[in-house]
């Protein structure tokens, strides 16, 4: 096929991310205010667009706390730079099976929750994108299973959508497509779609270019996609989304290193991104941009921080 390349690209920076990361690099930011200040430093750097999870400050382990996401979205909307803020709501569908021979009962780590559950802190922060994960599948461990039912995809989306914010589909497999295209023509979500292709996560799909051109070719000419992969292939991706059509995403929810043995803060994958986007040729576009693109509204800052 011919070279489809996208010549106004917008960069999401994937900030923290849920993973056990942050044991593999000091780096990785925790607290609340670390989070924020590393989406703000990754805005100045050129992200049009931060993706945050949040963590519990003392342990860094992944968390679903509404307080922590209210101080992040208000310190990012309350900074000196504009940004398109970006929340998963991917927290609450892990299922930890109990081993092959007795698989019940769940085993320590299951977190499942309710649809309006996993959605609250998106009702509170109101983002301008939430991540809405599209399918159900092996990650990684043995014995996890990240869970989203076609009914709950349906309730949550169906929440997403009625409050305003956009649900960028997480796609980590060509199915996921097939049943955002569902969510579309059962009016769950709406017709201009924004969708992430996650590849390289085991075990979703490969990051081969065969199978990354199998997943582009599976979104509709009218949606708008980014990609992305992991580690070492995270720059790779970039110049391969770009040549595909679409836009990009790095940050260490998906990558620790800059390069071999030097560990990388996120404005520093988006500095190593832009480079790579401008020396292609294309231009790196900022938040307001992406807002006409998108057709978000930006959110009022909400100041609890100064309440």
């Amino acid at each position: 096929m011919p070279l489809n390349l996208n010549r106004d690209v917008f960069i999401t920076c994937a900030v923290t991310g849920s993973g056990s990361t942050q044991d593999r690099s000091q780096l990785v930011p925790r607290s609340p205010k670390d989070i924020a200040d590393s989406a703000i430093n990754a805005a100045k750097a050129g992200a049009a667009i931060v993706h945050c999870h949040v963590r519990d400050p003392g342990t860094g382990k992944p968390s679903r706390n509404l307080a922590y996401y209210r101080e992040v979205t208000d310190r990012i909307r309350d900074a000196d730079v504009d940004v398109v803020l970006n929340l998963t709501a991917g927290m609450g569908g892990d299922i930890v099976f109990g081993g092959t021979e007795n698989p019940l009962p769940v085993a320590e780590g299951t977190d499942m929750i309710g649809a309006e559950e996993r959605v609250a802190h998106i009702i509170e922060c109101l983002p301008e994108i939430c991540t809405l994960d599209c399918g159900t599948m092996n990650f990684a461990e043995a014995d996890y299973v990240m869970t989203n039912t076609t009914g709950m995809l349906q309730a949550m989306g169906s929440i997403i959508t009625e409050a305003g914010v956009k649900p960028e589909i997480e796609a980590f497999d060509t199915g996921h497509l097939w049943y955002a295209k569902q969510l579309v023509a059962d009016g769950i979500i709406g017709e201009d779609v924004l969708v992430q292709l996650c590849m390289g996560v085991p075990w979703g799909a490969p990051d081969d270019l065969n199978t990354f051109m199998a997943m582009v070719n599976n979104v509709p000419e009218n949606w708008t996609f980014s990609a992305f992969s992991l580690g070492r292939n995270q720059m790779p991706y970039v110049a391969a989304a770009i040549l595909a059509g679409g836009n990009v995403r790095v940050g260490l929810e998906d990558n620790l290193w800059l390069k071999k043995g030097v560990l990388a803060r996120n404005e520093d994958l988006v500095l190593r991104a832009r480079e790579i986007i401008e020396a292609m040729g294309a231009k790196v576009i900022g938040p307001q941009e992406v807002r006409n693109k998108l057709n978000l509204n930006k959110r009022a800052p909400i100041n609890r921080l100064k309440a």
